[in-house]
């Protein structure tokens, strides 16, 4: 390799996210400290002016920002721009739908039209259907995989501000194609949003396929141990991250603390290592289950017989560890499931070390009305499993004997 190609030469996701939070850390420790603090100290007056002028680098008050999560807001945005020729500008959140809240709240105002997908996770539907209207933010709603039913909503609706998305999609794993989302949003002047946190920067990257704004739940993959409740919010324009996201952020207080910003920045430094299992085991849960005759489909974007597996080659750099499988018995055979497995633990988060299992229609989506989550693709029969890291064969006995259980009634 010659002394050109060592320069340009981009680090890979691990140095990124070993290295990339250390900016920050002014004591040399060799880990970064937590700073619990709820206020920081100005040498003078002069000094603190200068803070709140923005002349100089430096810290105010908790709810402004803290070293901790403006470490780990800057390794999510490495990570997310891991191509891009400019690093983005990250923030933390104090969970997904504080980020979720955030951008839209930052971006529309009465008489603006937000456009989302049809199928989304059920919070942020609430959010855009029940809860922005009541401030006269408008939302329309397209499938996912019909281009042809964004162009009308982006045609017969004024004032569209923003596109969100969710791909995969929560819990059916269907794939929206970001590129050609993208080209129709910019062309009629609306930005694109896109929740990541299914795929995360591991296997898909939304700025380089065109988005403008990123979100994540980094309660999932990116802490991936279950210790923290936080998100984040990526963008590559200076503006939006400066004059709209941030103070959005802090008006509303949805900043994260420092410890929860502190173990997320620890679970980062071993995500690369942590998603490779994922995906091999997910891969692998994925083929077994379609074999299994108590199941009757298997939505993951890895198999041969999901119906977007072009898409998800094209769009994606693996296919993850997320999945949801319809069994052939429904409802009671769903809950016989759950009530029979002893490893998968039985709880609605996902992106832990541990494999989650859920039964959406009687868990996450059991106050939604049957016809409305019928018609997100959530059927009566649909488990959603987070596959987790521990030794395959483990998962797979686990699987094999509850599914026989369930299936014997």
């Amino acid at each position: 390799m010659s002394d050109q190609q060592r320069q340009s030469r981009r680090p890979g996701l691990s140095t990124i996210a070993i290295h990339g939070g250390q900016a920050s850390n002014k004591t040399h420790a060799h880990v970064q400290p937590i700073y619990q603090s709820s206020t920081y100290v100005f040498d003078s007056v002069a000094h603190g002016q200068s803070l709140w002028r923005e002349d100089e680098y430096g810290h105010i008050y908790g709810r402004l920002g803290n070293p901790n999560t403006e470490a780990t807001a800057s390794i999510i945005a490495a990570l997310e721009g891991a191509n891009l020729p400019n690093r983005p500008y990250g923030l933390l959140a104090a969970s997904g739908m504080a980020a979720v809240s955030t951008v839209l709240l930052a971006l529309t105002r009465a008489g603006d039209t937000i456009v989302s997908q049809k199928s989304l996770y059920a919070a942020t539907h609430s959010l855009l259907s029940s809860r922005l209207p009541h401030y006269g933010v408008n939302h329309v709603a397209f499938d996912g995989g019909r281009l042809d039913e964004l162009e009308a909503a982006l045609d017969d609706n004024t004032n569209v501000r923003l596109v969100y998305i969710e791909t995969p999609v929560n819990p059916t794993m269907a794939l929206t194609d970001i590129r050609s989302v993208a080209k129709r949003a910019h062309a009629a002047g609306a930005l694109v949003c896109v929740d990541n946190t299914f795929a995360t920067p591991y296997l898909q990257r939304p700025l380089e396929l065109g988005a403008d704004i990123v979100v994540h739940s980094t309660t999932k993959y990116l802490t991936g141990h279950g210790t923290v409740v936080g998100g984040a919010i990526i963008t590559g324009d200076h503006a939006l991250y400066h004059d709209r996201f941030l103070p959005t952020l802090i008006t509303y207080g949805a900043v994260a603390g420092p410890m929860d910003a502190w173990l997320t920045e620890q679970g980062l430094k071993t995500f690369e290592l942590r998603m490779a299992r994922h995906c091999e085991n997910g891969m692998a849960v994925a083929r077994f289950l379609e074999e299994h005759p108590a199941v009757a489909r298997v939505n993951y974007p890895g198999l041969p017989s999901f119906p977007q597996i072009d898409l998800a080659r094209t769009q994606m750099d693996g296919f993850g560890a997320m999945l949801s499988f319809e069994l052939k018995g429904g409802y009671t055979a769903g809950v016989a499931l759950l009530d029979h497995v002893r490893l998968c633990t039985l709880a609605v988060s996902l992106g832990t070390v541990d494999t989650l299992i859920a039964h959406p229609a009687s868990m996450m989506n059991f106050k939604m009305a049957r016809e409305d989550r019928l018609r997100m693709g959530i059927t009566d029969g649909l488990i959603r499993l987070s596959v987790g890291i521990e030794n395959l064969e483990d998962i797979l006995a686990d699987l094999d004997q509850a599914l026989t259980a369930a299936a014997r009634g």
